[in-house]
């Protein structure tokens, strides 16, 4: 069962849009996120690190992501939050403190819910008009 579940996500991975991409590494950012602040409420330390783990790689690779030349300074904008984020999740890490934790949870919502509009948008201005 778990072999099926792996195929249709590598499948959704490989058949998904950049922009779909983008909402799903946030997607599983924020879930992760989520996991490693339950840990912590629940002691559990193992957990907690890989979960923070897995948001940091996340965070790591839509940073590493980033075109300054094109992007700007949206980019440098997206820069300093991913900063920002990788700072307080290793200081959550280290002082097992959710609140770091939650004050990433905060951001990364806002940027999912920034990009979803966005992306919403773009998709509206690129839809032939049919008054034509």
């Amino acid at each position: 069962m778990s072999y099926g579940l792996g195929a249709y996500k590598k499948t959704s991975v490989e058949t998904a849009s950049k922009e779909q991409i983008l909402l799903m590494l946030y997607q599983a950012a924020i879930k992760n996120c989520k996991k490693a602040i339950e840990a912590i409420e629940q002691k559990n330390l193992a957990k907690k690190g890989e979960y923070i783990g897995k948001m940091q790689d996340i965070v790591v690779e839509l940073s590493n992501s980033l075109d300054f030349e094109v992007g700007g300074d949206v980019a440098k904008e997206l820069a300093s939050l991913y900063d920002y984020i990788l700072y307080s999740s290793t200081q959550a890490n280290i002082k097992i403190d959710k609140t770091h934790l939650e004050g990433c949870l905060k951001v990364l919502n806002t940027l999912y819910d920034g990009w979803t509009e966005a992306i919403k948008n773009l998709k509206t201005q690129n839809t032939p008009s049919k008054s034509a």
